[in-house]
Parts: C-alpha cells; structure tokens; sequence
C-alpha cells in the first residue's frame, strides 16, 4: 500500500501576502486560487519538481497563523538553492550541518544526503528548513 503526501495545509493571517511570497519569492507554481465566499478561499501552490502541494486560504483550518514549524523542502544542491532563495528576498539562515560537538557553519565536508540544512520562515513566522539530498559536483 503506497501512502502519498499531496497537501500541506499552512496557516497565514493574510492569503494575498503569502500567496505573493510563495510564488514570487520561493518560486512556487500556482495551481489554483479560488474564491467560492468571503468565508472560503483556497490557494494553492507546488513547490518546483514536488509531488507535494501547499495550501492556504480562508475557512480551511483552524490553527494559528505561524504554528507551523520544520517543514522540509530537499533540494539537491544547498548552497545553490539559499543563494536563489535570497536573491529573491527570503531572508534564510546560513546553512549548517550537524559536527562532532554540535552546528558547524557550511555545507556537510562530504555533502552527505541528510546532511547540509538552512532554515527560513514565511510571513507568518511558519518555518521552513532546506536539507541537502543527492548532491553530486558533476551537477555543478
């Protein structure tokens, strides 16, 4: 039995500021806005390559805006994907793996799958972290 994830469901304070951020700044595709009443909004947005879409809206939760937290987007190369995400305006974290005594500054020394991390958060104080998974220098 396959168990697929298709949808993450954020909360935001206000839809019109993430839906900008998510696809301006993170680069998200568009899938669908719809607007069925002024108690029901959805949009929702995939991230690029991503099985998994991210939703947003009015009268589809209750949670808290910015309750959200760890979310991880991978991508195949950290340190190129924090440079395209500042150049767009998202304010990251430096990237960082796990040593011996704790966080150290820079990708993994070897670049090891589940290894490099940087973290962001969204308008709404929902957070985000970028891991590291199949770097090869031959991509570069």
């Amino acid at each position: 039995m396959d168990y697929k994830l298709e949808l993450i469901i954020l909360p935001v304070s206000d839809v019109d500021v993430a839906k900008e951020f998510y696809t301006k700044k993170m680069g998200f595709n568009l899938d669908v806005d719809h607007k069925a009443s002024e108690d029901f909004r959805v949009v929702q947005v995939t991230p690029p390559g991503s099985a998994c879409s991210v939703t947003f809206g009015v009268g589809i939760g209750d949670a808290e805006p910015g309750s959200v937290h760890g979310t991880h987007l991978v991508v195949e190369d950290i340190e190129k994907a924090h440079a395209e995400l500042s150049e767009r305006g998202v304010e990251m974290d430096g990237i960082r793996n796990m040593g011996e005594d704790g966080w150290v500054d820079g990708p993994h020394p070897e670049r090891a799958d589940y290894g490099s991390f940087a973290a962001f958060a969204d308008p709404d104080g929902n957070t985000w972290t970028l891991q590291e998974v199949g770097y090869s220098e031959a991509s570069d």
